[in-house]
């Protein structure tokens, strides 16, 4: 492997064999680079080895870029190295071992939290029967729920974080209702998932040895991100005489704090592996004038890591006006000013564009302005779950095929196909034409459909073939494969009928290829079962590429871990970056230190320029400027009350 792209510090991260390594990385470092090369590096310097090198990130699109950037560097990465997700590690574990807790490899992942409500209600429902305090709008306390079993925290020490007696005793037995329920019918959630993978290596340490002699090296990447469900589980997994830990981590860019993430994390680190700090200061996607701000706002936090050095720009600045400053008096101005602005670079720079906020409802403006002003242009949204009807006739096929007896997957399909049809398939008559089939929900749907008199032909030869495929071979992705060539045989039926079966399809297609693909990249079509592919996408937004030539509108959050060459920060005031609740919590407070690190993360996205807006006026709200426009230097006389 060459390694001579790396510069000093990178080249040591990767050649590191002292013990558990911490690397500091700042934002442009290339830590992507460093933890790709370093496994690249042990693979190859231990070809007859048997072991595998584990990889765990945060995001499927991470783990599926370093699988694609190791490719390239290792052959056969598959059977050395598994690049993948806190959540879906846990899964894997729980398919291979679950049944020590009473679970069967084919469990279903609740990802929407009407789902996971409904689980809680069922459990108050049966608490109810023996005990009237509970009541129904006990659903509240999901919430405290959730943050109690992320935070790890065991039945016998809830008193000392729920003063209230009727609180805790409620708390107490819903969480106790809760994990029984989830194991009963065999559905978990995302924090399930992490929580009862640990539960289950604490209980079985075999388990745990085990994992740690085929993952002898373990790599993670964004670890400031992590929460506490998470570190337990990698302590678990490491064992506590590893030698071959690798962490890459930022402590200047943790902004998931409501999610569990702290600074806590690195400082437990530290002191639970012993671990020595290599920094990465040199950034070479910013230029040095944002550096500098980038430098002069992050000073301000209190809890950094200690001696953290400043980021250096390697890049040499060509223009003058690389970082920009623009005020305004009302935040429609703004926001036209910018529209005007990208329209202004010409069609062909578009997409190099993005406007960062704090708030969607800052970018709902943008995107306004942007629409008014001719300029193409996005919000991604996020979805968990697919909406168009060809997709979800799919997705409900797929998961009644994976467990026959779904009743509700069975509703969904009827449903989808009647817009897709117009055929009307009684979910009664599937239910009880099922009970000839032994329970076979899906077989019974497939002949109730190929019954129906009125279905075009194109679809008859589709649905007899797909029986084939999905009710009688299990063959899965042949008939995705199928299924996708009907739908486009429907659309051209349905064309310029009126009807919105179709509306986001393309975009939602696009969303499941581009799942699919890393699905079958991850495990290869050999080992790739269906229950793996539900799980995997239940595990993943189903967000589509943006379109091409249009500007993109962010919120901060979304845009970690992404860069464009120009980057428009809007709504630099206070009460809006920093927030309303991080100001009223104090100056120094870990709210307010957060918002800093969010206003670092949004400068350091850019390549080539930065403009920073604010205005006087939000949606009739007369506003300050930031004061973080001040620290970075911007503004030299504070305005902040």
């Amino acid at each position: 492997m060459e390694l001579s792209q790396l510069n000093e510090t990178q080249l040591l991260a990767v050649t590191w064999n002292k013990g558990p390594l911490l690397v500091l990385a700042g934002p442009g470092s290339g830590k992507t680079m460093v933890l790709t090369s370093r496994v690249a590096r042990v693979i190859e310097e231990s070809p007859t080895k048997k072991f595998r090198v584990l990889g765990l990130t945060f995001t499927n699109k991470a783990a599926a870029e370093m699988r694609e950037r190791l490719e390239k560097l290792v052959p056969n990465l598959r059977e050395r190295a598994l690049l993948t997700t806190f959540h879906s590690f846990s899964a894997d574990i729980l398919r291979q071992h679950g049944s020590h807790l009473g679970l069967r490899p084919d469990f279903t992942i609740l990802n929407q939290d009407a789902d996971r409500e409904g689980v809680l209600l069922d459990v108050i429902e049966s608490l109810r029967r023996i005990d009237d305090e509970f009541d129904k709008s006990d659903v509240k306390l999901l919430p405290m729920i959730d943050r109690l079993r992320e935070d790890c925290i065991p039945l016998d020490e809830l008193k000392a974080r729920i003063a209230d007696p009727i609180i805790l005793k409620k708390v107490a037995a819903l969480l106790q209702g809760y994990r029984t329920e989830i194991i009963r019918t065999n559905r978990l959630d995302f924090t399930g998932l992490l929580s009862l993978a640990s539960e289950l290596l604490i209980a079985r340490p075999v388990i745990s040895r085990q994992l740690q002699a085929v993952y002898s090296h373990i790599c993670v990447d964004e670890f400031q991100d992590t929460n506490i469900a998470q570190y337990r589980l990698l302590k678990l997994v490491v064992g506590k005489e590893s030698k071959n830990l690798f962490v890459v981590a930022d402590d200047d860019q943790i902004i998931y704090q409501w999610n569990g993430a702290s600074p806590q994390r690195l400082r437990d680190l530290e002191g639970d592996f012993g671990v020595a700090v290599v920094q990465l200061p040199a950034n070479y996607r910013c230029p040095a004038a944002v550096i500098e701000l980038a430098n002069n706002l992050i000073r301000y936090n209190l809890d950094r890591a200690a001696g953290k050095m400043p980021l250096v720009s390697v890049k040499t600045d060509v223009r003058s006006d690389i970082v920009r400053l623009k005020h305004f008096s009302f935040e429609s101005d703004e926001m036209a000013w910018i529209a005007a602005d990208i329209a202004s670079r010409g069609d062909t720079e578009l997409a190099d564009c993005v406007i960062l906020a704090r708030t969607k409802r800052l970018l709902d403006s943008g995107l306004e302005a942007l629409a008014h002003a001719g300029i193409p242009a996005v919000i991604p949204v996020r979805k968990a779950e697919f909406a168009s009807a060809p997709c979800r006739w799919l997705h409900s096929v797929l998961r009644l095929a994976n467990a026959r007896g779904d009743r509700e997957q069975a509703r969904r399909i009827c449903k989808a196909f009647y817009e897709l049809e117009g055929i009307d398939i009684d979910l009664a008559d599937v239910t009880a034409s099922a009970s000839v089939f032994g329970g076979d929900m899906l077989r019974s749907w497939f002949e109730l459909a190929l019954s129906q008199p009125a279905l075009e032909p194109f679809t008859r030869d589709f649905l007899s073939g797909a029986t084939k495929q999905i009710v009688d071979r299990f063959s899965f992705l042949e008939f995705i494969n199928s299924a996708h060539q009907w739908f486009s045989d429907v659309e051209r039926k349905l064309t310029n009928q009126g009807e919105d079966a179709f509306t986001d399809y393309e975009d939602e297609w696009k969303a499941w290829s581009e799942l699919q693909r890393a699905v079958i990249d991850k495990y290869g079509r050999g080992e790739l079962t269906l229950t793996i592919l539900l799980q995997e996408f239940d595990l993943s937004q189903k967000v589509p590429p943006p379109p091409p030539n249009a500007v993109r509108c962010l919120t901060i959050h979304s845009a970690k871990g992404m860069e464009f060459k120009h980057v428009y920060v809007t709504g630099l005031a206070e009460e809006q970056l920093p927030s309303f609740q991080s100001i009223k919590k104090g100056p120094d407070s870990r709210e307010m230190q957060e918002e800093r690190r969010n206003c670092f993360v949004a400068i350091t996205r850019a390549e080539v320029s930065l403009t920073l807006t604010y205005s006087e006026s939000y949606f009739g709200w007369s506003k300050l400027p930031s004061r973080f426009l001040r620290e970075m230097g911007l503004l030299k006389q504070s305005r902040v009350a």
